[in-house]
């Protein structure tokens, strides 16, 4: 499993012209899943991208995305697995 993970102030999504998701202040995560993937790889990264200390508090990176009230918009992005060899 891959991700890049981003804060954003605000986010969307838009195919041919029309919004599909739209987010305000949280994280917008491009995500690709393996074949070999398994639960425990999922659960370890919600664990980590939920409480990932992100935001920042008092000049110091210390607010998760749950502790901000942040939105989570998850893209699909198999492309992060694509090998740029040839």
């Amino acid at each position: 499993m891959r991700a890049v993970v981003q804060r954003v102030s605000k986010a969307s999504v838009e195919v041919e012209g029309r919004v599909l998701a739209r987010i305000k202040r949280g994280l917008v995560v491009l995500l690709a899943i393996a074949k070999d993937d398994a639960q425990a790889d999922i659960d370890y990264m919600v664990d980590k991208i939920t409480n990932l200390r992100i935001f920042e508090r008092e000049g110091k990176f210390d607010l998760s995305v749950k502790d901000v009230g942040g939105k989570i918009l998850l893209i699909s992005q198999f492309t992060l697995y694509g090998d740029t060899k040839k």
